[in-house]
């Protein structure tokens, strides 16, 4: 009785209309579900375009884009691995398959090998093939030949468990792997290849109940070698003379079908057997992948490190030290942040690839919060803490994606009065010490970046003043090769002075003068030098003593590096572009004329931008418990604009944000970005600058407030590092409390003014008692806070802030109809500092110093009389005066200096006798620090 055809074409069909029906409904649900294949060929030999044109149509066919990319023949390996990568790294290419075979010159391994696991739909990966052959092993994809034989085994319904299957060549592309797939079906399986001998292959055969025959030999296998009623699937595709044929050959298989169909019960024809399924099952593993992508987009999953907690609670080093960090390669891969995104600086902390931004602009943003606080006493309040342990709470403790934004601690600070700045306790930013210094050399860069333009400014001066005009023109655009060109960066000048000139030689004597002079007016120099140290001896120096400067000195100064306006611009950039232009408009000073001259006019705007180009990236670390951190842009809040990167806040909000077909009530993750000090500075700042410039809007203000703060608030003693804290800070006193509390209270009627729903942390210590925690929540209350909610995440980690956690997400389903910003940008720059200064200070009015307004005034002239305002005030109080504690009212805010930061894009206000460099105390932080010389580990950071 002749065997029954196996019908591949019919099968693969059926199996390729299913897939193009599975196709049409998911992009009825999802319009950005387009799988995608690329074909890589090298050369054109005729066999192997056919099978790429067959694959191409079928994909086609079934709504698959596929791309052939072609190379010829003299393409190098490397080329080619440099292509492959760059498919892995793309995120709309779902599928990648290599062409085979290669050029001898080419390594067929190392090019399959290099394609990503993920994206390997031919199967023939080390990483697939390795898992294939592994028991229990879990490929990605399976090779689309044996995948198929499978198949229409099954179509046979033949039960394979216990039957003799034999398995005819051993190649990586058929024979061993239809073998691994025929064992993990729990046949019985024998390979046979081309050096087995006639005798045992044709005995081997006889006791076969299964046989697939891939040996590349035309018509090899013979129907009397065949066990009576076998199954027979044949793999080869062979060429056989044929004078019947048009072609002169026709296509037979490695078996004799006439014979072996008359022993057979099942047998596949060639061609219309493997060969449709071969396609069929190549589209099959592209849709797969696709839905993987898609799948891995959603099921982002922060694991977390389990604490050890301990009492008493050891220093904050110690804490960091017992605690073993994720590699950061893992935290990036929890929260979908692709290998070549990455860019790793040892194993715990690596910077993130703003290309992220365009990968994830379909979603929907996470849920915003700022985290800000109370008037702080010098010894801080726990609001990096309070970030720290909210962003566990919910991310190691309630299972959503949740991001901490902090800023760069500043090494002022650090080796000064105040300390790193990554948290504490059982909330911190870990590894600790490597935070607290060079990081990914962020501050270094913006520092090299600050003084290269003091340089060029001065080198500028002292030329100007000893060289013609022509003289001048000459060197800043020399003849090179015979020929004068306008560098790059020349061209914004030449736009700014309203020349249209390309060719040099063509400026007229005026037009030479106005583009080589800037003539600088030294008085109006307001670009100063800047270190990352406290140094108090740096405030006023006198530059330009050597001889060799020819007299051309001038009083100066220093300002601490995250007061640089570079510093700003880094944290308001919305993307590097947008950065190049802030460094290029920031304005240096004034021509004699009182025309601004800008980093651009000095030609220096590429060269800053090239230094700071990898610090606009943000850096990722992680928290105690595991979850992901952003570190980035360090701008102080007293003298600052005090928040850190809107990047590094996009970034977190598209990668805790939710799919378009997601419900975000339920998966939206959250950010908690900090602003420095209380809210009337960082967070006032945070609004009216940084949201104005990012155009986000925050779902939730978190004001941290602590019982010992609020006691000083009420007129309790001064409180001085290093001291015993008095008794009224160890003890109840709810009277004096419950006076302090007009602190709180006046932060979240600012706060309130946003439109944004408050919520009130109390960071708690072991001293307060639950009698004033009670008082503290009673004001926030009456105060108008939606909620106040105690927290001991210092002493518990995320686990102690899990009752925050739950209403601040509650509070950022609140509605937010009535956001808007303090101030517009339509009035005067007095109108808005008093907006400032009366509406949030409790002042009763701004009075500038004959400089400030002097200064002003030039500044509206230039045209830059329309933008925000920062003020530099102390930290201490609400208003200007670190004397004024509770919320003071009926006072004169003294301005006594204003600058410009017209790339940062606001005016820089400075309030009574505020420093922009800070200096060292007399026991300096730094006298805690060394360094453990066997281990290299650092001690006595805190």
């Amino acid at each position: 009785m002749a065997a029954q055809k196996i019908d591949g074409t019919a099968i693969a069909k059926k199996i390729r209309d299913g897939i193009t029906s599975e196709i049409r409904q998911k992009q009825e649900i999802n319009p950005r579900y387009k799988p995608s294949l690329v074909i890589v060929q090298v050369g054109d030999k005729s066999d192997s375009s056919t099978y790429v044109r067959m694959k191409r149509k079928a994909a086609e066919e079934a709504n698959i884009a596929c791309r052939l990319d072609s190379y010829p023949e003299t393409v190098s390996q490397g080329e080619l691995l440099q292509h492959i990568v760059s498919l892995n790294n793309d995120p709309s290419v779902h599928g990648i398959i290599v062409q085979l075979p290669l050029p001898s010159s080419i390594s067929e391994h190392a090019i399959t090998s290099a394609v990503s696991g993920f994206k390997d739909v031919d199967g023939f990966g080390i990483e697939n093939v390795g898992e294939l052959a592994k028991k229990g092993g879990q490929p990605l994809f399976t090779p689309c030949t044996p995948k198929g034989v499978m198949i229409l085994l099954k179509e046979t319904g033949v039960n394979l468990a216990g039957k003799h299957a034999v398995v005819l060549g051993r190649s990586d592309i058929v024979g061993s792997p239809v073998s691994y797939l025929l064992k993990n079906a729990d046949a019985t399986v024998t390979i046979c290849h081309r050096a087995t001998s006639q005798e045992s292959l044709e005995s081997i055969m006889k006791t076969a109940d299964i046989v697939i025959s891939a040996v590349g030999i035309p018509q090899f296998v013979k129907g009397s070698w065949l066990k009576p009623g076998a199954i027979v699937i044949d793999v080869g595709i062979n060429y056989i003379p044929d004078d019947t044929k048009k072609s002169g050959q026709r296509l037979v298989g490695d078996v004799d079908f006439e014979s072996a169909s008359q022993v057979a019960s099942h047998i596949t024809p060639v061609p219309g057997g493997v060969g449709p399924m071969t396609v069929a099952m190549l589209l099959s593993n592209v849709v797969a992948s696709a839905d993987a992508f898609f799948a891995r987009e959603k099921s982002r999953r922060i694991e977390p490190l389990p604490l050890k907690l301990e009492s008493p609670i050891p220093s904050d080093h110690v804490i960091s030290r017992k605690q073993c960090p994720k590699p950061i390669t893992e935290i990036a891969k929890e929260v979908g942040i692709m290998p070549h995104e990455l860019e790793p600086y040892g194993a715990f902390k690596a910077k993130v690839d703003l290309s992220l931004l365009d990968r994830l602009a379909h979603r929907r943003n996470g849920k915003y919060v700022v985290v800000t606080g109370i008037t702080p006493t010098p010894l801080g309040e726990g609001k990096s803490t309070t970030t720290v342990g909210l962003s566990q709470a919910i991310a190691a403790h309630l299972g959503r994606i949740c991001f901490a934004d902090v800023r760069q601690p500043s090494q002022g600070p650090t080796f000064g009065i105040k300390g790193g700045a990554a948290g504490g306790g059982y909330s911190q930013v870990i590894p600790m010490d490597e935070f607290n210094l060079h990081l990914t050399g962020d501050i270094h860069a913006i520092t090299a970046a600050n003084n290269l333009l003091a340089a060029a400014l001065e080198t500028r001066m002292f030329h100007e003043s000893t060289q013609s005009n022509a003289a001048l023109y000459k060197r800043l655009v020399p003849v090179k090769g015979g020929k004068r060109q306008f560098v790059k960066v020349m061209f914004r000048r030449l736009k700014k002075l309203g020349i249209d000139k390309t060719n040099p030689d063509d400026l007229t004597p005026d037009e030479i003068a106005r583009f080589a002079r800037l003539d600088v007016d030294p008085e109006t120099i307001t670009w100063r030098r800047v270190l990352d140290v406290n140094d108090r001896h740096l405030r006023g120096i006198t530059v330009g003593e050597a001889p060799t400067e020819k007299g051309l000195s001038r009083k100066t100064g220093f300002d601490i590096s995250v007061a640089s306006e570079c510093m700003a611009v880094l944290a308001l950039s919305n993307s590097l572009d947008d950065m190049r232009e802030r460094l290029g408009r920031m304005v240096l000073a004034s021509s004699k004329a009182g025309d601004p001259i800008t980093c651009d006019d000095l030609g220096c705007g590429g060269a800053l931008t090239a230094l700071m180009k990898d610090a606009i990236k943000p850096n990722l670390m992680q928290t105690l418990e595991g979850t992901p951190v952003f570190v980035h842009a360090g701008p102080f809040a007293n003298i600052s604009i005090g928040n850190s990167s809107i990047l590094a806040d996009k970034l977190a909000l598209k990668l805790a944000g939710t799919e378009p077909d997601e419900d975000p009530k339920e998966k939206s993750g959250v950010v908690i970005t900090e602003a420095g000090f209380d809210f009337t500075m960082g967070g006032e700042r945070f609004f009216n600058i940084k949201c104005r410039a990012s155009g986000l809007v925050p779902d939730c203000v978190v004001v941290v407030a602590t019982v010992r703060a609020l006691k000083v608030h009420g007129g309790g003693p001064n409180i001085t590092p290093g001291a015993q804290l008095p008794e009224v800070y160890r003890t109840e006193n709810v009277e004096i409390l419950r006076a302090g509390c007009v602190n709180m209270a006046k932060h979240i009627a600012n706060a309130k003014s946003f439109g944004v729903p408050v919520v009130v942390a109390i960071n708690r210590f072991h001293t307060d008692t639950d009698a004033e925690i009670e008082v503290v929540r009673e004001e926030a209350m009456k105060a108008g806070a939606v909620d106040a909610i105690p927290a001991n995440h210092f002493a518990q980690g995320g686990a102690g802030a899990v009752d925050l956690a739950k209403g601040v997400l509650d509070a950022c389903e609140i509605p937010k109809p009535d956001f808007k910003l303090l101030y517009d940008l339509n009035g005067t720059v007095l109108e808005r500092m008093e907006a400032i200064a009366k509406n949030f200070y409790g002042a009763d009015k701004v009075e500038f110093s004959d400089l400030a307004q002097k200064k002003v005034e030039t500044f509206v002239k230039q045209g830059f009389g329309n933008l925000p305002i920062c003020i530099a005030k102390t930290q201490y109080s609400i208003s200007h005066d670190p004397a004024l504690k509770g919320a003071p009212t009926g006072f004169v805010v003294p301005i006594r200096d204003v600058r410009m930061a017209a790339g940062a894009g606001y005016l820089y206000a400075l309030a009574a006798d505020i420093q922009t460099i800070p200096g060292l105390p007399t026991a300096p932080g730094y006298l805690n620090i060394e360094v453990d010389t066997a281990t290299g580990e650092i001690d006595g950071m805190f």
